[in-house]
């Protein structure tokens, strides 16, 4: 917990709004001191009013960050879940859309890897969608940049699922000398993905993903869009399963 001296500032200010205006305005430095040293005292003596309001804050600050989620899924719902730039894999008429935000660097994302594999085997009902988000590397842009020249020519998703899983779940540092390896061994045509990478359309999908980044309030990866609900870094495949029973049936588990 941080320590007293940094509260009796906020305390002190939410105990003269107490006061009216006029008083207030008036008190003394030795009054001032006064109010400070019975709040001290107070908290000292009970130490776990602290507790509560840090509860409390937290509740609340929780409770607005889900609101401002909530809005921006609303705002721009149409592209999260209906873009053409974004990769469909699993039901394309599922119930549920489950949406990624990942960097081809990040080592969270190459472990949640596996749980989206494991959801698209076991939920027949779910619609996932791919959307590169390269926040952490030069290299992460040049493997992004390939990834959705391989989605132009692939757009059914199974060529990309193949190509996804080589450059995510490889060794080392992803740039775009390994994501064209990873593509060339996945059957595409790396001369046509070349000549793609001038195109605007690989511009126009990172710079769409990153808007609606920032709108949902998303520094990291990997970030998710489940329903209404925006869920930041990795939260384990019997997280993601319970996000996905709140947005298909308003529980946990259906």
């Amino acid at each position: 917990m941080p320590p007293l001296r940094l509260f009796l500032p906020a305390l002190f200010a939410m105990a003269i709004c107490a006061v009216p205006v006029a008083s207030a305005q008036s008190l003394s430095d030795s009054q001032r001191s006064e109010i400070e040293a019975v709040i001290k005292n107070y908290l000292i003596a009970h130490p776990e009013v602290l507790e509560d309001a840090m509860a409390e804050l937290n509740k609340r600050q929780a409770a607005a960050e889900a609101e401002r989620h909530e809005a921006g899924v609303a705002q721009n719902s149409e592209t999260i879940f209906n873009s053409p730039r974004g990769v469909v894999l699993g039901n394309k008429d599922g119930d549920v859309t489950f949406v990624e935000f990942f960097d081809y660097n990040c080592g969270y994302c190459k472990r949640a890897m596996a749980d989206m594999l494991d959801l698209l085997k076991s939920d027949p009902k779910l619609k996932v969608v791919l959307k590169e988000f390269p926040v952490l590397s030069q290299g992460s842009v040049e493997a992004a940049q390939v990834a959705v020249a391989v989605h132009m020519q692939d757009p059914g998703g199974k060529k990309y699922l193949d190509f996804h899983q080589r450059l995510l779940g490889g060794r080392g540092q992803a740039d775009k000398a390994r994501a064209l390896a990873a593509a060339k061994e996945a059957g595409l045509d790396v001369g046509r993905i070349e000549k793609d990478l001038a195109s605007t359309e690989v511009r126009a999908t990172i710079e769409e993903n990153f808007k609606l980044a920032e709108a949902m309030g998303m520094n990291g990866t990997p970030s998710y869009v489940i329903g209404k609900q925006v869920v930041i870094g990795a939260v384990g495949l019997e997280g993601l399963k319970e996000k996905i029973g709140i947005a298909r049936c308003g529980k946990a588990t259906c």
